[in-house]
């Protein structure tokens, strides 16, 4: 299988896994769960939003693509709170962004829960937007730069553990109020969404800040002790700080509590290094992060879990009560199996557990597809394709769990440099939440033109893409500094016999299966990151 090569040879970070691992830090446990429940009110979101838009369709009487519009726009909201979360957390710190997300998010809840029509909804569905994209950006920011290294995998991919947990609670949400009036029912089941939000934003108040800001800020002495509480061991706190001193441009030999930081690289200069003149391996970095972002959306994540009664009902389902109940039944796999991937990330990898996972989500997906085809083309009910078809769902939203969902987020928020990472991570996010706003916001109109199974044998191929671009230009990341992962790329080479055998690859190189992503610029040879 690929692996990422560097010139220099490995380190003995590199080593690490191998060797045994420390007890899980509970302090940075607690903090990774207090930041990652802001994935809640996203989860909550897309999961209640599935079944309430059933009642909303009848008691507002509007259209199918209302009903799209409705349910996708929060996607293309988020990204403008994602890009303002970006500056924010930069600005005002992680903690205090975690809070003023819960707020906004709040507000929006309660806009939607009170909604007289359909225009106020939308109203509702934009104010919660914002937040929901401020909360998208920053938890996996934040997990990501209070976890030890031992455990990263594992704290980062809390995030999406809340985001599952979400769903499931915005599913049974649906199928605990439906049997209110028409008129109350969708109300409640949005409006309850402020609940977690108001919890939210006390309990982030026990939360330190992100020791990698403090320094940016250049306030050494409070990032030390933080650093000394997350970490595993205090050799691990000092390599920490040193790390983060290195990247921020603190010379080492400064120990001062507080330090003078030149602000001209905060936000400014960011975006030309990023977007204009990227190093080979920032421009590496910044198209993987765009494409494990694109294609965890483009498979049809969100179609299914927004529309999956909708799929149910063309599966065979006829009864409200079913269908929602089959769609619990889909938030419990997703929990389930989201569970599962926490423990496997920090000892499987990401790179192994990613490629199964996309394998799983195409076997599934051309699976769902065939069955829905015989069941669209048949005039007689098929029980075997109707019980092939629900297990085709779950099976495709474990698969995802498991792998896709995750990764993406731990993956995205764990390469970039600390100088690149808030506006990194944004971008990422932004390129999430525009998928997810496209796919989600053309389903029904896509079911129509090409039948549902037509869709689904093209998000088949879309996944069958995925695969081939995460083999292709995803490194592992596994046990590796945040500061080290960016030697990692550069140039992604398939590893051959020479490299197999401990003989390290010049950058620059473009011989045994490297992948050429461009020079530094002045046509140097590149050497590695540690």
């Amino acid at each position: 299988m690929a692996e990422a090569e560097v010139a220099a040879a490995p380190t003995h970070n590199e080593f690490e896994p191998h060797q045994k691992k420390p007890s899980r830090n509970k302090y940075a446990l607690a903090c990774a769960m207090l930041a990652s429940m802001t994935s809640i009110l996203l989860g909550y979101d897309i999961g209640v939003m599935s079944g309430a838009a059933m009642y909303i369709k009848r008691d507002l009487r509007i259209s199918d693509v209302k009903i799209e519009i409705l349910a996708g726009i929060i996607n293309l909201y988020s990204p403008i709170g994602s890009y303002i979360a970006g500056r924010t957390s930069d600005w005002i710190g992680r903690r205090y962004t975690i809070i003023l997300a819960a707020v906004i998010f709040f507000v929006g809840a309660i806009l939607m829960g009170f909604s007289p029509n359909y225009a106020f909804l939308m109203f509702g569905r934009f104010v919660a937007g914002i937040g929901i994209g401020f909360a998208f950006l920053i938890a996996p920011v934040y997990t990501s730069e209070i976890s030890p290294t031992s455990s990263r995998g594992f704290l980062s991919s809390l995030p999406e553990v809340f985001l599952n947990g979400g769903i499931l609670l915005g599913y049974i949400s649906n199928y605990a109020f439906s049997k209110l009036s028409l008129r109350m029912g969708w109300r409640l089941m949005l409006g309850v969404g402020a609940i977690p939000s108001m919890f939210l934003a006390v309990a982030v108040l026990a939360m330190p800040e992100s020791p990698r800001w403090l320094v940016s800020q250049g306030r050494i002495g409070e990032a030390r002790k933080i650093l000394n509480k997350i970490s595993d061991s205090k050799q691990e706190a000092h390599q920490r700080l040193a790390d983060i001193k290195d990247t921020a441009g603190i010379p080492q030999e400064c120990n001062d509590d507080v330090v003078p930081i030149t602000k001209k690289k905060q936000g400014k200069g960011v975006w030309k290094e990023l977007l204009l003149y990227p190093t080979p391996a920032v421009r590496h970095i910044f198209i993987a992060s765009l494409g494990i972002h694109f294609f965890a959306q483009a498979t049809g994540i969100d179609a299914v879990v927004l529309y999956s009664p909708r799929i149910f009902e063309k599966a065979g389902i006829k009864s409200d009560n079913k269908k929602l109940l089959a769609t619990v039944a889909v938030g419990f796999v997703k929990t389930i199996f989201i569970l599962v991937a926490t423990f496997f990330l920090d000892r499987v990898g990401r790179r192994k557990l990613l490629l199964s996972s996309v394998s799983g989500l195409i076997i599934s997906l051309l699976t769902l597809a065939v069955s829905l085809t015989v069941v669209n083309r048949s005039k007689t009910t098929l029980n075997w394709a109707i019980g092939l078809s629900i297990a085709s769902v779950l099976s495709y939203v474990g698969s995802f769990s498991i792998g896709s969902g995750p990764i993406t987020w731990v993956y995205s928020s764990e390469i970039f440099p600390l100088r690149l990472r808030a506006q990194g991570v944004a971008i990422g996010a932004v390129v999430n939440r525009v998928t997810s706003g496209v796919i989600s916001m053309t389903f029904l109109s896509l079911t129509k033109a090409i039948t549902t199974g037509g869709a689904f044998f093209l998000f088949a191929g879309i996944a069958a893409a995925a695969w081939v671009f995460h083999y292709t230009l995803l490194p592992e990341t596994r046990g590796k500094t945040l500061e080290e992962i960016e030697g990692s790329f550069g140039n992604f080479c398939r590893k051959s016999k020479n490299s197999a055998n401990g003989e390290g690859l010049s950058r620059n190189s473009t011989g045994n299966g490297q992948i050429q992503l461009g020079t530094n610029g002045q046509n140097q040879p590149l050497t590695s990151v540690d």
